[in-house]
C-alpha cells in the first residue's frame, strides 16, 4: 500500500510539473523553485534512496532550463540557499546531484554559495 501511495504521490508531483511549465511566466518565483526541488528532500536529507530519483533529476534540470537569465539565476540561488539553510541537509549528497543527474550548470543546493557569481 504504502508503494502504492509513493507512486500516486510522483504522479501526481509530474503533473504538477507539467501544470507548471504551462503556465510559464517571465520570472520564476521563490516557492515554483521549492516546490520544483521537492522531490529532491528525500535524498539530501538522507532519508531517502542512495540517489536522487527521477522527479528529482527532472526537477533540477527544469529549474536549470527556467532560470535562464542573470537576475532569474541569482534569485533562485538565493531562495534555495535560504531553503538550504532553514532544512538540514547533507551538503555531500547536495553536490552530488547534478553529477548523478547529468546535469551541467545547476544552481547549486548550497547554504554557503555567493549567489551573486550567477
Amino acid at each position: 500500500m504504502e508503494k502504492k501511495m509513493r507512486g500516486l504521490s510522483a504522479l501526481a508531483f509530474g503533473f504538477v510539473i507539467l501544470i507548471l511549465s504551462a503556465c510559464h511566466s517571465e520570472a520564476m518565483t521563490c516557492p515554483e523553485a521549492l516546490l520544483i526541488l521537492l522531490p529532491c528532500k528525500p535524498f539530501v536529507e538522507g532519508a531517502g534512496p542512495d540517489s536522487p530519483g527521477l522527479l528529482c533529476c527532472l526537477g533540477v534540470q527544469k529549474l536549470t532550463q527556467e532560470a535562464s537569465t542573470p537576475e532569474t539565476r541569482r534569485v533562485v540561488c538565493q531562495c534555495v540557499k535560504n531553503a538550504a539553510q532553514e532544512f538540514h541537509i547533507d551538503l555531500g549528497k547536495a553536490k552530488q546531484i547534478p553529477q548523478l543527474c547529468h546535469i551541467n550548470d545547476p544552481i547549486p543546493i548550497d547554504p554557503e554559495v555567493d549567489c551573486s557569481t550567477y
